[in-house]
């Protein structure tokens, strides 16, 4: 089931939360260890239910998840759940606070069943650390989840768990959501409070990073935002709530509703096979009302470019925060993470401030289009899953790349700060998911997930992963 239609039926009183949770604690006693996306289970889970049970007896008032699992990426805050941050520096650590998402999660009544994997920091798009290992795509273990939200989608992909949160800095919900085959959608910036770092609560602007949600259901990550969005003291740039019910603006009609589809937004290289899968949803877009015409886009920078300010501006992040670490303990940070810090010392303050004026470009193309247009339309990445030892391919099409970061079509999105979706679109001729980008204007979130709905209804819902060849 849905995280909505659980929530629903608990209220009913036709399922129990102890059988919820029962059932999630068992498909992951079953397959996580194959999977490795749960790394720490919430204890006290199930006791948890058995107060949620005893709520709906006593005929309290019952939250819009109550009863519902939740999982959160261990970059999140949990009060009294232990998160690490996917390093060893923090391996024992335990938060005497939750993030104001978690909290407003449970106010709403959801459980929270324990912390998925993340790479240390959060820091690029797969998920392997030092202290948990690498986290597999349930769809071919051979793969990568994606990352850095990898142990929340393959959680959702596999259903261990209905619902998962993420956290998205260049395109960390929906890099693993495609990869995956899940709902994934970063919501425009500031809807949801970003707190996860009292002692830097302006740390989330450059580039933006946002929650979100990872599900099967488009009107689940809906309900997701509808319990956790508002402003908050711990988050200067948070916004006042808009659109307070979109789960009830999930039906609506999308006749006219004018789509520009890039196939790489002018800079990247895009395996033929992702293109071909994407080309043969524009019929379904077309069947629910949508106007959907092809553009070429220019920002006026090559791929190496857009890359190149965009990285640098997670380089300087990694020196300021990361400079002490290495300096003390540089046998606990990975080689990847390494660099990043040491790439961030070369980033001058002029350049950094510069930075600005780039993303301003990019910020008045995407405006010039949505002049013209609702939606922009994508793959969400260039490629599908490569092998999970991998930080990225080499090549593609023969064409040289650098393996962190060309084949990742998110970034503009954490750029602007714009809502954007990957949505599961196909897969390719070996099984492996496909997901399609889809790009709002600022506080047009909810077009962006009624669009969604509209897709999801179409082609019949999302499925979870077969694991049945795991245990065969």
């Amino acid at each position: 089931m849905t995280a909505f239609t659980l929530a629903e039926q608990i209220r009913k009183k036709a399922i129990s939360p102890v059988e919820v949770i029962d059932y999630y604690l068992n498909r992951i006693d079953t397959y996580n260890t194959d999977i490795n996306a749960v790394v720490t289970l919430n204890h006290e889970a199930r006791e948890e239910a058995v107060r949620k049970e005893e709520a709906i007896q006593q005929g309290k008032k019952l939250g819009a998840l109550h009863g519902v699992p939740v999982a959160i990426k261990d970059l999140t805050p949990t009060k009294g759940i232990k998160t690490t941050f996917g390093t060893k520096l923090f391996a024992d650590n335990i938060p005497d606070r939750d993030a104001t998402i978690v909290q407003r999660l449970k106010d709403a009544g959801a459980i929270i069943l324990g912390k998925t994997n993340t790479p240390d920091f959060g820091h690029k798009g797969t998920t392997d650390n030092t202290l948990f290992g690498a986290t597999k795509n349930p769809w071919n273990l051979a793969k990568t989840a994606g990352g850095s939200s990898g142990g929340s989608a393959a959680a959702v992909a596999s259903d261990l768990t209905p619902i998962a949160e993420g956290s998205d800095g260049g395109g960390s919900i929906r890099i693993p959501a495609s990869f995956c085959g899940v709902y994934g959608f970063k919501p425009s910036y500031g809807r949801i409070p970003m707190d996860n770092n009292l002692s830097n609560v302006f740390g989330s602007n450059n580039p933006f990073v946002n929650h979100g949600p990872l599900s099967r259901s488009v009107k689940d990550a809906a309900l997701f935002v509808d319990v956790t969005q508002g402003p908050s003291t711990t988050d200067p740039f948070s916004l006042p709530t808009f659109d307070e019910k979109l789960i009830d603006q999930m039906n609506g009609p999308l006749d006219g509703v004018k789509i520009a589809y890039t196939k790489d937004f002018g800079m990247y290289t895009v395996d033929p096979e992702v293109l071909e899968v994407m080309e043969e949803q524009i019929a379904k877009w077309r069947a629910l009302g949508c106007q959907v015409e092809e553009v070429s886009m220019d920002f006026g920078m090559t791929l190496h470019e857009f890359l190149g300010f965009f990285k640098n501006m997670w380089y300087a992040a990694a020196a300021a925060g990361g400079q002490e670490i290495l300096e003390k303990t540089p046998d606990l940070v990975t080689p990847s993470y390494q660099t990043m810090i040491e790439r961030g010392y070369a980033v001058t303050t002029s350049a950094y401030i510069q930075y600005q004026s780039k993303r301003t470009t990019v910020w008045n193309v995407l405006q010039r289009y949505f002049k013209d247009y609702d939606l922009i339309m994508s793959p969400t990445l260039s490629i599908p899953a490569f092998d999970y030892q991998l930080l990225g391919p080499e090549t593609i099409q023969g064409k040289k790349i650098e393996a962190d970061s060309d084949w990742m079509m998110t970034h503009i999105y954490n750029m602007t700060g714009l809502p954007a979706a990957s949505i599961p679109a196909g897969s390719t001729k070996d099984g492996l998911p496909v997901g399609m980008q889809i790009a709002g204007n600022r506080f047009a979130d909810g077009l962006v997930l009624r669009a969604s709905r509209g897709y999801e209804e179409i082609v019949g819902g999302f499925p979870a992963a077969d694991l049945s060849k795991i245990k065969a």
